[in-house]
């Protein structure tokens, strides 16, 4: 696959995991409101707002690989 077919894809992808991370920690942290308090709920969203990125890696990797 040649570098930019991988960026297309790359970039559908990463789109699709963003969409699909946003509405799930989102979801999570409305259920954990009336059960953890506003302290906690801001740590929540620190950590979520944080860690979406880490699973990208190998695909920046992929999406810029040369050969």
């Amino acid at each position: 696959m040649d570098m930019r077919a991988r960026k297309a894809v790359g970039c559908f992808v990463l789109l699709t995991y963003m969409g699909v991370y946003a509405v799930l920690a989102a979801s999570l942290g409305v259920a954990l409101v009336p059960l953890i308090p506003t302290w906690a709920q801001l740590i929540y969203y620190a950590i979520a707002g944080i860690v979406w990125i880490f699973p990208l890696k190998p695909l920046f990797a992929w999406m810029n690989r040369t050969q």
